[in-house]
């Protein structure tokens, strides 16, 4: 029996995700994701590799954009195939990628304006790369289906989804191909979450596997303890306030924003903060906070503890969705220190750019950053300590405080990858180590063949293997 898998996202990077499998006269994409890295985005109009209409499905992991982002493009250009994901992964990829569509649609109009009144042109067409309306099409090709609950795609492929703990519906995906007397197994890990965060359940490695493509984002360095995160947040809201500015958080819409309003229920429950206004500038997060209400059966025993009390984690008194474009302006005119949480994560596009505008310049204000900054992004610009910075072609100084609480990260550690890779109960024919900067998956590949013995390596953008 023989197969092959191309590495077509996520190699030697942490965004794009997209692996191409080809077995038994079958082609399926293991996730479909969104380049957000500046320097790699122009991947984003790249032809597939092979035609849409020629996939036999796709098989996604979860709802972000750098892992669900390109399908609407996917489908735009002639994939009818089925779209494999856990319940809740469907609904919150539906979200995610109308959100995306609608950013991409308003980016151009933008940027149109901006070129012809400075005459210039930019880096990419100025086309969205799909439409709304590409996004709505997408939506009814989900086949969603249950976490340990194996299934049949073309024939003798079976898939399986187990809990992989990093956000709302997450798996990590098990794929068992037979081809007359033979099986080959091969797990996709999918972004790996940590053990003991909050809200979610912990991540469910599988047991065993012949082949094995694993996430390297933390692959050489750990969080911080999650335990500080409570005392920190305190320390950087009381230190804003003092200071008469506002706090600005870049965070993703989906598990970030709801795990930060966690512990600022917490922090105000336990009156370490005192009582202020603070607004989710997001339509996103509000919707995918919604997702979270019909999905409970995926939360940890302490956050079914807190909801079956009628103590909603996620919710406190201040607390504002701003889900319209004027609610989102007038934050502006809010007198005092206000918290304000907007997407993107990476300050790559949304409401977070208009509030960096109106804050970044500001001695007395702070920008926390509380998740991961991929190279090229703008969220890593600023947190690299860049002077000065250009948001929708403009140039600002960096004047405000810049924080990061690392322990937010709904990314495995270091420690917690080894501690995933080493459920496996043999040695698997090979580990394929990606969705990580070079030196962080570099690490993690060394550290398997060293510790464990075991085959490993990190493949370039593009490389095709045989899974023999």
């Amino acid at each position: 029996m023989q197969a092959k898998l191309s590495f077509w996202g996520a190699a030697q990077g942490v965004t794009g995700s997209s692996y191409l499998l080809e077995t038994n006269g079958k082609r399926f994409l293991i996730d479909c994701g969104f380049y957000q890295e500046h320097k790699l985005k122009s991947r984003n109009w790249d032809p597939f590799p092979v035609p849409p209409s020629e996939l036999d499905g796709v098989i996604l992991t979860h709802g972000h954009l750098d892992h669900c982002g390109r399908l609407p493009k996917l489908v735009h250009d002639g994939f009818k195939g089925k779209i494999y994901s856990t319940k809740a992964t469907a609904d919150i990829a539906g979200i995610v990628m109308l959100d995306s569509a609608k950013i991409q649609v308003e980016d151009v109009k933008h940027k149109k304006k901006r070129h012809e009144r400075e005459g210039r042109t930019g880096p990419f067409p100025l086309v969205p790369l799909y439409t709304v309306e590409d996004a709505e099409a997408t939506i009814p090709l989900f086949d969603a289906h249950d976490f340990e609950t194996p299934f049949k795609i073309a024939g003798d492929i079976e898939v399986s989804f187990n809990e992989a703990g990093h956000i709302l519906g997450s798996a990590s995906v098990r794929i068992v191909i037979r081809s007359g007397n033979e099986t080959r197994t091969i797990v996709f890990s999918g972004d790996i979450g940590r053990w003991g965060a909050p809200i979610l359940r912990d991540p469910d490695p599988f047991e065993r596997a012949d082949y094995v493509v694993m996430e390297s984002t933390y692959g050489n360095r750990e969080h911080k303890s999650e335990e500080s995160i409570p005392a920190d947040l305190a320390a950087i809201i009381n230190e804003t306030i003092k200071a008469g500015g506002n706090l600005i958080i870049p965070s993703f819409a989906i598990e970030r924003t709801q795990e930060l309003l966690y512990h600022l229920n917490g922090l105000l429950a336990a009156k370490q903060i005192p009582s202020l206004v603070a607004f989710v500038d997001s339509p996103m997060a509000i919707r995918v906070t919604e997702v979270f209400r019909r999905h409970k059966e995926l939360f940890d025993e302490e956050t079914c503890a807190r909801l079956d009390a009628g103590n909603h984690p996620c919710d406190f008194p201040g607390l504002v969705m701003a889900r319209t474009a004027d609610q989102s302006k007038a934050i502006n005119h809010v007198k005092g220190t206000a918290i304000v949480i907007a997407g993107s994560g990476m300050c790559t596009g949304g409401r977070i750019k208009h509030h960096l505008v109106n804050n970044i310049g500001r001695e007395e204000s702070t920008i926390l950053f509380i998740g991961y900054q991929a190279v090229g992004t703008l969220g890593r610009i600023i947190l690299d300590g860049e002077d000065e910075v250009r948001i929708m072609g403009q140039k600002y100084r960096v004047k405000a405080r810049i924080a990061r609480i690392n322990g937010f990260s709904a990314h495995a550690g270091q420690s917690e990858l080894h501690r995933w890779i080493s459920t496996l109960q043999e040695a698997p024919r090979h580990v394929f180590v990606t969705h990580g900067e070079v030196d962080a998956a570099n690490a993690l590949a060394d550290w398997i063949k060293r510790e464990k013995g075991w085959d490993a390596s990190v493949p370039a953008y593009q490389d095709v293997v045989t899974l023999d």
